[in-house]
């Protein structure tokens, strides 16, 4: 029996026109740009605009930072219309709302859950003071931020988060499908959100890799 929830795929990290082009053939719903200057994965804001002008109707770009200036934030939204925020870094939710609020957009933001001790993370209550957030990202919490490739253990995390999720954090075609397996009931909803799964090195993805994410993301979705 097919399940009525479809996975929502955001994939994030992009630096080139045909890995754009790849990724909406494959499937993706959301298209990620790094607005990080020390990430491999970073691009200048008028490079994101480029890419992002790339995006039929229906896929949705989405603007990463990390710790980022109000006036950077708002000359971004400025140059990619229709854009999500992601504040991957140590905003608080104060920052986060009245960003939202003075661009016009929506906002995701990430959860840097521990590698080792993933049961000792709060979640709940860091969604609960995220509440103004579109959703809550989940990803590892590594070196620098984001794009790590790495992994913590969905199944500590609580079951009952009024939120809207999105698991990131070392995601790749052999374990996404498991990921949702496991955290699919635990909020609202559940979306998935790759980077480095799907490259062939930093900020350089790969074609058969992105469809190979897609297939494994409906996989999970049918077998429930």
């Amino acid at each position: 029996m097919s399940n009525p929830q479809r996975t929502r795929i955001k994939m994030c990290g992009f630096t080139r026109e045909a890995d754009v082009d790849a990724a909406v053939q494959a499937g993706a719903d959301a298209i990620g740009f790094v607005l990080y200057p020390p990430s491999p994965r970073n691009v200048p804001i008028e490079r994101a605009a480029e890419l992002a002008a790339r995006l039929p109707a229906f896929v949705t770009p989405v603007l990463l930072f990390v710790n980022d200036r109000p006036e950077r934030i708002a000359q971004a939204c400025a140059s990619v219309p229709g854009a999500v925020l992601q504040f991957h870094g140590d905003e608080t939710p104060e920052f986060c709302a009245a960003m939202s609020l003075a661009t016009g957009r929506p906002h995701l933001k990430a959860a840097r859950i521990p590698l080792e001790s993933a049961g000792d993370f709060d979640l709940v209550k860091f969604a609960q003071s995220h509440s103004t957030a579109q959703a809550i990202l989940l990803d590892a919490h590594v070196d620098g931020f984001g794009g790590g490739g790495k992994t913590f253990p969905w199944s500590q995390l609580p079951p009952n988060v009024e939120a809207h999720l999105v698991l990131s954090g070392g995601l790749t075609p052999a374990n996404v499908t498991d990921g949702i397996r496991t955290l699919r009931s635990h909020g609202r909803s559940l979306a998935v959100d790759v980077s480095s799964g799907i490259e062939a090195g930093k900020g350089l993805k790969d074609a058969e890799k992105m469809q190979q994410f897609v297939a494994a993301v409906r996989a999970a979705d049918n077998a429930s």
